[in-house]
């Protein structure tokens, strides 16, 4: 009878030790692949809760107390995971405990300028809270990861944070009698450079031909300086008049003699590379060639007739 007795102890035992380990490893009652977030702050109890609600887990008490004898004591991460359809509860603990947050990207190309980065940062509905429009050339231009959730601030905090490591990084490394003696001027020329052109090749001939004329006390001419005052960056859309070119302010290098009172753009890497380590050349004018580059002239005479041969081709081209 004892023994009858013990041996139904012992079933009911791995039974109900079965039923127990089942309900933790066993599969869950979500069939799709579910993003969770964790809130900074949690507790595995809100946690439990908020699974529960989620449908992802059948019950709280149950998930805590398996948890509590099963699982592992690591504690969790805040941030967006994403859980598999029909994760266990063994699984979804261990994913929350150890597994990869999901990570967002954002995008800040080169040369875009800060109120076009304030207004990518403010439209991307993941991210939370408000900020400033950030100074002009205080942000590096690259790709960023953030997470959902993550505070505007912070993520704009790493992009210039990446700005300022960068040219402490660059600066000591630039050529010696470059046209600027501070890392702001840097920028600033650097700025130019990168909205005068787009071909990766000629860089460092476009910066070479800005820092002669910073060193000759010419005028600079860039455009994108008559522009800047009028959008703040953004796309003319239009031609540019004689009045703003003819404008006296702070940024207009048509009636400013040297540079800019700042920045005109958030430069990239190479763009800066190319002003801390500018090409030798003579050249003082540039103009378009018509394929995506320029000409360039080392004077006024030759700088005309590579004006005229433009011109050509634009009229060529029913563009005049």
């Amino acid at each position: 009878m004892l023994r009858a007795l013990a041996a139904l102890v012992l079933i009911v035992t791995a039974v109900a030790g079965g039923w127990f380990t089942w309900g933790w490893y066993g599969p869950g009652p979500s069939e799709d692949d579910t993003s969770f977030i964790v809130r900074s702050g949690s507790t595995l109890t809100s946690v439990a809760g908020q699974l529960r609600e989620e449908g992802l887990i059948a019950n709280q008490q149950a998930f805590l107390l398996r948890a509590k004898v099963l699982g592992s004591g690591d504690p969790i991460k805040a941030g967006e995971f994403l859980l598999e359809g029909g994760s266990s509860p063994a699984a979804i603990l261990d994913t929350l405990q150890h597994g990869e947050v999901i990570r967002r990207f954002v995008t800040i190309p080169e040369g875009m300028p800060s109120i076009l980065v304030f207004e990518t940062l403010m439209a991307e509905d993941l991210l939370t809270g408000e900020i400033p429009v950030p100074k002009e050339g205080s942000v590096l231009p690259d790709t960023y990861d953030f997470e959902r959730g993550e505070e505007r601030s912070a993520v704009l905090a790493r992009m210039q944070a990446a700005m300022r490591n960068y040219l402490a990084e660059a600066w000591p490394k630039r050529a010696k009698d470059i046209a600027v003696d501070n890392i702001q001027d840097a920028v600033t020329l650097a700025s130019i450079v990168e909205k005068e052109t787009g071909v990766a090749r000629e860089r460092r001939m476009v910066a070479g031909l800005y820092s002669n004329r910073v060193k000759e006390g010419m005028l600079l001419q860039a455009d994108p300086t008559i522009i800047y005052p009028i959008t703040k960056g953004k796309p003319l859309g239009r031609r540019i008049r004689q009045s703003e070119i003819a404008a006296v302010n702070g940024y207009n290098t048509y009636t400013r003699v040297g540079l800019p009172t700042g920045p005109i753009t958030n430069p990239g890497r190479e763009a800066i590379a190319a002003v801390l380590n500018p090409a030798e050349t003579e050249a003082l004018f540039m103009v378009a060639d018509g394929t995506g580059g320029h000409e360039f002239a080392e004077t006024l005479e030759e700088h005309n007739a590579n004006v005229a041969e433009w011109y050509r081709l634009r009229r060529e081209r029913g563009e005049m």
